[in-house]
Parts: C-alpha cells; structure tokens; sequence
C-alpha cells in the first residue's frame, strides 16, 4: 500500500480487481452509468478529507474563487497537492482498476473538486455535465469518469444525489446546450431516478453524462463531496480545468500517480480561476 504525505493508509479495502471483476463493473458502468464501491476507505480518512474540503471552501470563498452551481450550492476545483488524502484516493485499487477496464490504461486525472449543497440548496435541474462527445454519441464508447467520494453520511434530507441510470446515452436535438433536457423529458428522468445515500468511505464512479441532479438541502447540515475527473486519452475536458502542481510535490508522487497526472508544473500554486462554468444550474430548478 502507497502511504499518502501525511502517511495514512486508511483503505478499508486494498484488494486489487480481478479480470471477472472488472468485466464486471465496465458492464454495469455502460448499463447504468454509475457504479460504486461502499466502504473502500475508513470514516476516519473521510473525516479527515472532510476537514481539508470545508477548509479550501472557505478559502475559495475569501478570494471569490467559489463557483455558485444554484442558491447555496457551490463548485470549487482545488490543487491536488491541498488534499492529504489525494495519493491513497488516486491509487486505490477499486479507483485504478475502473479507470483502465473503462478508460484504458492511459487514463488522465484532468480534474480535482469538490460541490457543497449547504441548507438552503434547492433541487436542480436534470442535467449531464456537459455535452456528449461523438466517441460516445455515434460509438458508444465512455470517455470520461467522474469519480465521487462523499465526507458525511448522506440522510435524506441533505438533499442526495439523484441519477437516471442508463441515460447517459439520451442524446437529442432539444437539449439546451447539449446539457439540460427540455422539461417535457422530465418525466422519464423521474421514473428512472435513483436517490443515493452514501456512507464517509464510499466511492463511486459514473459518467458525466448520465442525467443527474442534485437535490433540495432541507436539513442543517452541508453534503460535500469530492469530484475526481478523469479522461480517456484525447477526450478534451483538460482544456475545462488548469491542473497544476509543484514541481516538488510532483517529483514525490509515485512513478504510477505522475504517469496519470498530466499537470502544470509550478513553482507557487495560484488561486485556480474555473473554466467550467454551467450557468444552467446557476438558478436551480423552480
């Protein structure tokens, strides 16, 4: 096991996938569009990813750097390095094994964040994180993961995240900019729609494009959760995000996280100014 910078190795499970497996997953992840891990670390590593996430917020929030995603929800991308548990995240054998059976073995981390839906957040829009590519359109081939890690126990009235398994597929003309489909869709989505009530250690994988929202926060507690893209290779959503980190931290990466992680060498992190903005869920859903 490869221990993270503060040297934890809290994985509740380290057991590498077999081929079965994996077949296994991959096969679920095109049927459904999501699949997941309970339990693969500790509450007490999620606990500690937890405070450096509430941490970086309030950060954001002080430089402005917080990108609102609808009344009281916010999307904030981080520099790897700022989380101590991003190693044991991006080298455990669940995440690494889904990433190669689906993106292959030269996958990318092209992206690091966190959204927080704080009381007050309303229910989304149903959505897909960005328009479909032709790879996945036309061929019917995923390019692209979203790997989510949740640092509380969801209850229901935290506003869960909801998804419709098997659409990421949908693909047609009247989706406002390829993303948000008309209401008159709704329907579909809502009888589709799985509410997921994750536990501190859980792990899930899905593609972007399958129709999610997030829900109304009616409790008085926030929901974050870590956001983890990664690519095939050529998939183009590095061109949203501007991963960086410094060349010190990166020259102590493990030779297996660096071959994955195509970032900006510096010499002083900077505040991250976000590119991927979705000025549809700005508003929220009425």
């Amino acid at each position: 096991m490869i221990a993270d910078a503060d040297g934890s190795t809290e994985r509740a499970d380290t057991s590498p996938l077999s081929a079965d497996q994996a077949d296994r997953l991959v096969e679920t992840l095109y049927a459904d569009g999501i699949v997941a891990r309970r339990g693969a670390f500790t509450a007490a590593w999620a606990d500690r990813l937890g405070e450096d996430v509430m941490a970086l917020f309030e950060e954001a929030r002080s430089q402005g750097s917080a990108v609102g995603r609808g009344p009281e929800r916010f999307y904030v991308e981080v520099h790897p390095e700022r989380l101590r548990g991003f190693v044991d995240l991006v080298t455990h054998p669940w995440v690494t094994g889904v990433c190669e059976a689906v993106l292959g073995q030269d996958y990318e981390i092209v992206e690091v964040g966190f959204d927080i839906p704080f009381p007050g957040a309303v229910k989304q829009p149903w959505h897909r994180d960005f328009p479909a590519p032709v790879e996945t359109t036309e061929h019917r081939r995923l390019t692209s993961l979203a790997v989510n890690l949740t640092t509380v126990d969801v209850e229901p009235e935290m506003g869960p995240f909801e998804i419709a398994p098997g659409t990421q597929w949908d693909h047609h003309p009247d989706f406002a900019h390829g993303m948000f489909p008309p209401r008159s869709r709704w329907p579909r989505y809502e009888s589709l729609s799985r509410r997921k009530l994750t536990k501190r250690g859980d792990v899930s994988a899905r593609s972007a494009l399958t129709i999610h929202r997030g829900t109304a926060n009616r409790s008085d507690k926030p929901r974050p959760t870590l956001v983890l893209g990664v690519d095939a290779p050529g998939a183009g959503n590095a061109a949203h995000h501007d991963l960086s980190v410094t060349r010190d931290y990166y020259a102590g990466l493990p030779e297996y996280v660096r071959a994955h992680l195509p970032a900006r060498l510096v010499d002083r992190l900077e505040p991250i100014e976000q590119k991927h903005t979705i000025e549809g869920l700005v508003m929220g859903a009425p």
